[in-house]
């Protein structure tokens, strides 16, 4: 069954413990708000590319899928509400970007949005997304004993003004290893390290964001894994100008690795 929100998000809900969110896949951004953006902003160039495509094998293993409406311009989804930086010590989006992954910025003088409209995305956008992530892994814990939360998201592979070098291509990330049970992390490296096509990393310069250290709580059932892959991997290399296009040869190249991925997540027990 799917459950559809148009304005903020669309809910598919599977059969399995494994709930995969794709909060930065969203490409809309309100009418209102395009006059105020300068005009490379309307590119949504800093969007996680046909994730949504690629993984659509999900629904079909009986994984549940949550996808976003609006671009994360409007209100990123993977940052805390309260703005607090995700990583110390270096360059950082914010909870309502004003900056592409570039450091340029998103809105001309005097157009950013102020506190008040913060608030009001985050009530509108931000909050139904949460509450609807939060009560799906409630329904896959109530009906499994324990539930898996996989934060799918790409990314362009060199961006100097949020790390330094080539990002490796597959970025594992569990808070550093607080987010999941230990034999959760081993099953999905195994994964990474089956294959020798992709370079990969576990808790490297993405550890995981928001929704991995909010929702990650083994503890209580409840365990959450990010994985954030560059482009290249199912993109054009020079996919940093429109119309990012998608790379059917390289898709099907890489989506073996990720149907791994997320059958190694479904299958996983807690005390395995």
């Amino acid at each position: 069954m799917t459950l559809a929100e148009p304005a903020v998000f669309t809910l598919h809900r599977g059969s399995t413990p494994l709930l995969l969110s794709l909060p930065h896949v969203g490409t809309a951004l309100p009418a209102a708000l395009q006059p105020r953006l300068v005009p490379r902003a309307l590119r949504v160039e800093d969007t996680d590319w046909h994730l949504e495509r690629l993984y659509g094998f999900a629904q079909a293993l009986g994984a549940s899928v949550l996808v976003p409406h609006f671009n994360r311009i409007v209100v990123d989804l993977n940052r805390p509400p309260e703005n607090a930086p995700m990583y110390a010590g270096v360059n950082n989006t914010e909870l309502c970007p004003t900056r592409f992954f570039t450091g340029d910025a998103i809105y001309p003088p005097g157009q950013a949005p102020d506190e008040a409209e913060v608030r009001q995305r985050v009530q509108t956008c931000w909050q139904p997304y949460h509450e609807a992530l939060a009560a799906e892994l409630a329904r896959l814990r109530a009906l499994h004993g324990h539930a898996v939360l996989l934060d799918g998201h790409s990314i362009k592979d060199r961006l100097p003004w949020l790390f330094e070098g080539k990002l490796w291509d597959l970025n594992l990330g569990t808070a550093d290893g607080r987010a999941c049970a230990p034999g959760l992390q081993a099953a999905a490296q195994a994964v990474l390290a089956g294959q020798q096509r992709y370079t990969h990393i576990t808790n490297g310069r993405f550890k995981g964001g928001h929704i991995t250290r909010c929702y990650g709580q083994p503890a209580q059932g409840v365990h959450a894994l990010q994985l954030e892959m560059c482009w290249s991997c199912y993109m054009n290399d020079d996919a940093e100008d429109p119309p990012f296009a998608y790379r059917e040869d390289r898709a099907a190249a890489v989506q073996p690795v990720l149907r791994a991925l997320l059958g190694a997540l479904i299958d996983w027990r807690p005390g395995a």
